[in-house]
């Protein structure tokens, strides 16, 4: 990949590029809408991400091309940067930006970047490209920022340049991941294990619904506002700061001070599928492949039928994961409403899986979704 990456870049900039960085994506292995209720995510790096070939230019411009968009950018270098309509360079513009906010002082780089993450399948497609952005700025400009810092100052970027509001679980698990390990993070304090999770005999599928997912604004935002309710309802007798500072056994001692039943449901979820995440790292750390399946199975029940976010198609994948013997456990990934599906699939069944999900899938829904395999891997960094 990296060969024919450099010569587009020789096509496109008539030069040799310099270096090239890489970026992947991320899946959520269990643990979902977590993160805003003070609990512990189970993210991982997967194969698929952001490439980024670069070389300095003496012209004080940014050159942005890339091989996914037909948009492009020429800009001068500024004391500040502007979001420009919704293009994909808003990007790389949005970490230059921090940079330059924090007084560094960058040249001209002509860039290409290519992305093999399916784009809109919430697989952190953006957050790879802001990742791999402000890795490579602070390896060419010796800037100086820790891993640590370069997360916080995408996250940023998201929030405040682009305008999304999301949590901080998708830049950290794209910088910090590593080869066969999920991350147990807990996304308040940023405090992070790595799991050990050799996948031996399988493989992670990602099966992309290809429903278009416009994440639900008004439903994710109804979701926080309704775990919000019933912590108001638990701090009566709890001393608590989030749902998730309670485990199953504390909430069911203490639910009678939540009325209605659709709140008890949101607040069911959240505090077991918590505990899942405990649970989910003992497994992995046993190498217990089909228990850590089971909990897949149960975190995807709980979302279906608790929290209500899955939908038809995810529930489809997951439905016909359950009648293949090659598959050790499915379920939606990331906020739901569409977007993706991961299952454990044993790499010997992959193709066969593939073809059986895509027939059964299409008969249901109408349309076929895709499928990828990937292994957990390394989270951002520098290929030459």
């Amino acid at each position: 990949m990296k060969d024919s990456l450099q010569k587009e870049f020789t096509k496109i900039y008539n030069k040799a590029a310099d270096k090239t960085y890489f970026c992947p994506g991320r899946v959520n292995l269990i643990g979902e809408h977590i993160d805003y209720n003070g609990g512990l995510v189970m993210p991982c790096a997967i194969t698929l991400g952001t490439y980024l070939v670069l070389k300095p230019n003496a012209d004080n411009l940014f050159r942005f091309r890339s091989l996914n968009f037909e948009d492009k950018a020429d800009i001068t270098l500024q004391n500040s940067y502007q979001k420009d309509g919704g293009a994909w360079f808003n990007y790389p513009i949005g970490v230059i930006d921090q940079f330059v906010k924090r007084g560094k002082e960058l040249g001209g780089l002509d860039m290409l970047f290519f992305g093999n993450i399916p784009i809109g399948s919430g697989l952190s497609s953006s957050a790879s490209i802001e990742i791999v952005t402000a890795f490579a700025l602070n390896d060419l400009f010796n800037c100086g920022f820790s891993k640590l810092e370069l997360v916080k100052m995408c996250k940023s970027v998201e929030n405040d340049f682009i305008g999304v509001n999301s949590g901080i679980m998708d830049q950290f698990a794209v910088a910090f991941g590593e080869k066969d390990k999920a991350l147990v993070l807990n996304c308040n304090t940023l405090e992070y294990e790595a799991v050990s999770s050799h996948l031996d005999e399988y493989v992670l599928a990602i099966i992309n619904t290809n429903k278009p997912r416009k994440l639900s604004e008004s439903k994710y935002n109804e979701r926080v506002q309704e775990c919000a309710i019933a912590l108001e309802a638990l701090k009566h007798e709890l001393d608590i700061a989030y749902l998730c500072d309670i485990d199953t056994a504390t909430y069911n001692q203490h639910r009678h001070l939540i009325k209605d039943p659709v709140i008890d449901k949101r607040a069911t979820h959240v505090i077991e599928e918590n505990d899942r995440v405990k649970l989910a790292a003992k497994a992995l750390n046993a190498n217990n492949l089909p228990a850590f399946g089971k909990l897949m199975y149960a975190s995807h029940n709980s979302l279906q039928h608790l929290y209500e976010v899955s939908g038809k198609e995810l529930d489809t994948v997951v439905e016909y994961s359950k009648t293949d013997q090659n598959v050790a456990g499915a379920r939606m990934t990331g906020a739901g409403f569409g977007g993706c599906a991961i299952a454990l699939v044993k790499g010997d069944a992959f193709d066969d899986f593939s073809q059986n999900l895509i027939a059964y899938y299409t008969d249901k829904i109408g349309y076929a979704p895709s499928v990828y395999s990937s292994l957990i891997g390394d989270g951002v960094r520098l290929l030459n």
